[in-house]
């Protein structure tokens, strides 16, 4: 089992930046792929970016190519989504989770079996 803690969110202003963290506890990280998703009030949550367990591999929503990079430091047991060109649309509560699923970079929101508390984020127009 692994216990996820979202930090990092915040106001900023479009175009601006904001980098998110997600610490985990356990010794078990790098067993996991990980994922970032959001969920914007009166939507279903979204996937945003997975990685794979070793960091070798990534995979985007279209929406964010370009703008958003995710990675991962085993050694620290934890993950980070660097946010850049930030647009008023990404203003959500963005969460991490865990994946024990077999694909390289789950996409899917029933792949992923830990999730964080989530972290909101507001790009201002």
């Amino acid at each position: 089992q692994v216990q996820l803690v979202e930090s990092g969110g915040g106001l900023v202003q479009a175009g601006g930046s904001l980098r998110l963290s997600c610490a985990a506890s356990g010794r078990t990280f790098s067993s996991y792929a990980m994922g970032w998703f959001r969920q914007a009030p009166g939507k279903e949550r979204e996937f945003v970016a997975a990685i794979s367990r070793s960091g070798g591999s990534t995979y985007y929503v279209d929406s964010v190519k370009g703008r958003f990079t995710i990675s991962r430091d085993n050694a620290k047991n934890t993950a980070y989504l660097q946010m850049n060109s930030l647009k008023p649309e990404d203003t959500a509560v963005y969460y991490c989770a865990a994946s024990t699923k077999g694909a390289v970079t789950p996409s899917g929101l029933y792949d992923y079996r830990y999730w964080g508390q989530g972290t909101q984020v507001t790009v201002s127009s």
